[in-house]
């Protein structure tokens, strides 16, 4: 039996992209026809799509999901969320690890929703600042906690294979909300964060 992948991808979309990625290989001097170059277009259309799917997610959705009503108001953190996005100005990756933590007030998420979150802003053309606050501010307004914390550590090709071309520079963004602006409580997430509980 032959192998068959399958993919859910758009035709109309997929015909647009390929067309258009064909034209770049032929504009940077290479010969789409190529043979490792023919199906090229094709991959790149599908990847972009695959990429950028967070258009198609709604991260209040994801929240509400999975919500439940639950009496427990402390700390709730998920931590080490691998990431990967696309930084808008150069269309290059950018990739690390967020930190997201939430107060409840009456009500509590799947734990794997927040991760889905931080997928539904990354998968995106993005910049670092906004992804933050995005997060943020889907799990302010799903979940009313008493307070939010979001940190995100990454690594932009922008950065690292063109331009300044610094290898080993790691860009850190945070934003607060509620309990967290609180010195104490802020405190308190970034020492655990911080720590190796393991």
């Amino acid at each position: 039996m032959a192998y068959k992948k399958i993919d859910h991808y758009n035709e109309h979309t997929t015909t647009d992209l390929s067309g258009n990625y064909k034209s770049i290989i032929d504009l940077i001097g290479e010969d789409a026809q190529r043979e490792g170059l023919l199906k090229t277009p094709e991959r790149v259309a599908k990847a972009m799509q695959y990429i950028t799917q967070g258009y198609e997610m709604d991260a209040r959705s994801i929240l509400n999901s999975a919500k439940f009503h639950e009496s427990y108001s402390e700390m709730v953190i998920v931590k080490d969320i691998e990431l990967y996005s696309l930084c808008e100005h150069h269309m290059l990756p950018f990739f690390g690890k967020a930190h997201v933590a939430y107060i409840p007030n009456g009500y509590i998420t799947g734990l794997s929703k927040i991760a889905r979150v931080v997928d539904c802003f990354a998968r995106r053309l993005q910049v670092q600042e906004r992804l933050t606050h995005q997060i943020l501010d889907a799990i302010q307004e799903a979940l009313n906690p008493l307070g939010v914390a979001v940190v995100i550590e990454a690594q932009h090709l922008c950065m690292m294979m063109r331009g300044v071309q610094k290898q080993n520079s790691v860009t850190t963004t945070s934003a607060f909300s509620g309990a967290f602006e609180k010195n104490e409580t802020r405190s308190e997430f970034l020492r655990l964060i911080a720590a190796d509980l393991k």
